[in-house]
């Protein structure tokens, strides 16, 4: 695969396969052990402070010296002042009677896009892949980060975007297909577009742009590894299929709504974030569906609806807990991170004859 030699060398990794950063899901373990692999562990760390940030990387470095990823969102800060959320704080009044849980808080954002202090902490931190999502930062910011090394890359849900991240300095372009779990990366045109599938966007991404491809949405196992391949991208990023491993953080009832997911088990939503998101179905997606436009502007809805997934957390219910996931979770299969890695990268290569 001479295609996926551009990425390889790119990142200094050994395998074309990255494991997406899964903010609130990835691990140290999880993203050491696909490193210790051959490929590119991530960590999601759009919602720590800075100290999280800086104690994660090092629980990771302490786990592997190969190359890793840290993830940062890059979206415009919330609106509050000017949103109205009487609506939808009303419509979550009675879940919140139900429970006992008082008053809906009022709406607020759990932590800030990438800022210059975050950019000062990456430029001391000094991983291999820095990536963000919903775009790139400012130029002097990529500038910087590219004096130090670090190579960037950017997600993509349209050849527009794809386009536009190359010309901000991506030196890798994370095509992202509609059937991906967790947030839509969409940031030139409307939130609620860039609903391309992957098996048209990442060959349209491939004509569109010179650095290399990564997809990602949808990818579950090796057939979906190679046909990534087939269809012009040099590397694969999986998210979903990553989940089932046992070094992801996430909970039980999560990862049993993943073993019995279905190719019809999510739904695209706002309400956990204010963002749309791939998510498996449960009360609240259902009961609240027609008030998807109320939503507080992203992040800030999280604040209204954390109280109700940190309940159900606790009891052990699915009913209002954001179950992150894509829509190949069918095909996932738990088993450790690493020995995944090697295998889908395997199974691949003997589907496409080699």
């Amino acid at each position: 695969m001479k295609t996926a030699d551009r990425l390889t060398r790119l990142l200094d990794i050994d395998l074309p396969i990255i494991q997406a950063p899964m903010a609130g899901a990835s691990t140290a373990e999880l993203a050491a052990a696909v490193s210790n692999a051959g490929g590119l562990g991530s960590l999601g760390t759009a919602m720590m402070t800075p100290a999280e940030v800086r104690a994660q990387t090092g629980a990771l470095r302490a786990l592997t010296n190969k190359p890793f990823n840290l993830n940062f969102f890059v979206h415009a800060e919330p609106d509050i002042a000017n949103y109205d959320g009487r609506e939808m704080r009303g419509a979550l009044k009675p879940y919140f009677d139900e429970r006992g849980l008082g008053d809906v808080p009022e709406p607020a954002s759990p932590a800030p896009a990438f800022n210059d202090d975050m950019l000062d902490l990456l430029l001391e931190l000094r991983p291999r892949v820095a990536s963000f999502h919903f775009g790139l930062p400012g130029a002097n910011a990529v500038a910087a980060l590219k004096a130090a090394g670090i190579a960037i890359l950017g997600s993509a849900t349209t050849a527009a975007e794809a386009r536009a991240l190359e010309t901000g300095g991506a030196d890798a372009i994370v095509a992202q297909g509609h059937e991906a779990g967790g947030h839509r990366g969409t940031f030139l045109d409307h939130v609620d577009l860039g609903t391309v599938g992957t098996m048209a966007l990442v060959p349209q991404i491939a004509d569109a742009v010179s650095v290399p491809v990564i997809a990602a949405g949808g990818i579950g196992d090796a057939r979906g590894v190679a046909a990534a391949f087939m269809l012009g991208a040099a590397g694969v990023q999986l998210g979903t299929a990553y989940l089932a491993c046992p070094e992801a953080g996430i909970h039980p009832v999560h990862r049993k709504a993943l073993a019995e997911a279905s190719d019809h088990s999510t739904v695209v939503t706002k309400l956990f974030s204010g963002r749309p998101a791939r998510a498996i179905r449960n009360r609240l997606t259902e009961e609240l569906h027609s008030l998807e436009r109320l939503a507080a502007p992203f992040p800030a809805q999280r604040a209204l609806v954390a109280p109700l997934a940190r309940v159900s957390a606790k009891e052990n219910r699915a009913e209002f807990m954001p179950l992150w996931s894509g829509q190949a979770a069918a095909l996932s299969k738990a088993e450790p991170a690493a020995e995944k890695t090697l295998r889908l990268i395997r199974e691949a290569e003997k589907l496409m004859g080699r």
